[in-house]
């Protein structure tokens, strides 16, 4: 969906770049390659975000075995394809398939079992998928799943040739296909000519990060290449961010408002305590994550 060309934010107070991470490669589901980017070890400093993987490949070696049957407890997932096609298939009912440019929203909530399968399109499999933790009192509520096609995803072009996808949150005043009242997630994918400026006015209570894919970008004096993920920090005064392309580029910029509780993570299960994760651990062998 196009929206009509328009003049972006104007940020006063630009934040800046704390530290960039080198991501770890390494394998998941049925041994699909992928980039992991933000780990347990930034899921304080990055809260509400637990987990960002990118994948990538032209070899369907690397990917085409997917994610069978594995299950989900206490948090939600976006999975953003760039390209390819991806299956969806879980023990609520649920089933879908996300193409070139889409993108899945899922709630694990209090257990869900779900299969996610690459269907091979041209060769390419590439995209992105994010963990984002529920807050406690959400943790157990039911499962659900939604996915967005690309014609479906809001997109505007501003004046100076940014080309902006709204994929949750908002931005310039137009809200993205996904709202999350509690952690209120932003999530957009910005393309910016070589030379351009982007600006993202952003709440400073917001903890925020950004992934160049392809190309290269500065804040302030430093600069980001691609497949690096750039901590963005926090300063009372700083009302955005300002992002500067020295080539024609590509990224994710990420922000959302922290939970500020406890996070246990085990595996494919994320409560607030030990105590929670047993029991996870105990209800899913016992049959019991259903809708």
């Amino acid at each position: 969906m196009k929206t009509h060309i328009q003049f972006g934010d104007t940020v006063h107070q630009s934040r800046n770049l704390e530290q960039v991470v080198a991501g770890q490669s390494t394998s998941d589901g049925a041994g699909v390659k992928l980039t992991r980017l933000l780990d347990q070890s930034l899921q304080k400093r990055l809260d509400p975000f637990l987990m960002l993987d990118a994948f990538g490949s032209d070899k369907p070696q690397d990917y085409i075995a997917g994610f069978p049957d594995h299950p989900h407890r206490g948090f939600e997932t976006l999975t953003y394809l760039l390209a390819g096609r991806m299956r969806h298939h879980d023990n609520a009912g649920h089933a879908g398939i996300i193409e070139t440019g889409g993108i899945q929203w899922m709630t694990a909530g209090r257990g869900i079992v779900h299969s996610e399968m690459p269907e091979q399109k041209d060769g390419l499999l590439q995209g992105f998928q994010l963990w984002i933790n529920l807050p406690a009192a959400s943790k157990m509520q039911a499962p659900s799943y939604r996915d967005v096609q690309a014609n479906d995803l809001p997109t505007i072009t501003l004046a100076d040739g940014v080309n902006l996808k709204i994929i949750a949150g908002s931005s310039q005043g137009i809200e993205g296909a996904i709202q999350a009242p509690v952690t209120e997630p932003l999530v957009l994918d910005i393309t910016i000519p070589a030379g351009g400026v982007f600006n993202q006015i952003i709440p400073a209570e917001f903890q925020a990060f950004l992934v160049v894919y392809d190309g290269e970008i500065v804040i302030g004096d430093r600069q980001v290449s691609a497949m690096k993920l750039a901590v963005l920090g926090n300063t009372i005064d700083s009302d955005g961010v300002s992002i500067a392309a020295t080539a024609d580029s590509r990224l994710l910029l990420v922000a959302g408002k922290p939970l500020r509780e406890p996070i246990v993570q085990r595996g494919p299960f994320v409560m607030n305590t030990q105590d929670e994760i047993a029991q996870a651990f105990e209800d899913y062998q016992a049959g019991r994550f259903t809708a």
